[in-house]
């Protein structure tokens, strides 16, 4: 039998992707430029976590809570939600929704990154 879907990463546009880049790699991400492609983005990486910017050709970013009336723009999973939202919070992340469960049974708390996505981290309880 083929194996399914081993893992996802998240493609975040930007308004303006160094100022997005700096932004994650003060949360400890590494950063690799590849501006100079054909479609220029910055893939974004820490732990098993990597996100993949691109060079949005719109002024600023719509987050889904905006466009749709609710939701994340990005889910990350991690078995230490209390360790990241600490190390989050002392790092000056805006905590959007602290650590707790929700009504679909995630530990979770979300932060917002610096174009307004609210960002969940968490797991299932």
């Amino acid at each position: 039998m083929k194996q399914g879907f081993l893992a996802c990463l998240q493609i975040f546009p930007a308004p303006d992707i160094m100022r997005t880049a700096d932004y994650y790699e003060r949360l400890g991400f590494r950063a690799v430029h590849y501006l100079n492609a054909a479609e220029p983005h910055i893939c974004l990486y820490r732990d098993s976590i990597e996100i993949v910017l691109t060079q949005s050709k719109h002024k600023s970013f719509v987050p889904n809570r905006e466009l749709h009336g609710y939701g994340y723009d990005g889910y990350f999973i991690t078995d230490d939600q209390k360790g990241l939202e600490s190390e989050l919070e002392q790092l000056g992340v805006t905590i959007v929704r602290p650590l707790s469960v929700t009504d679909y049974n995630n530990k979770e708390f979300v932060f917002e990154d610096v174009d307004g996505r609210w960002i969940a981290v968490g797991k299932k309880v």
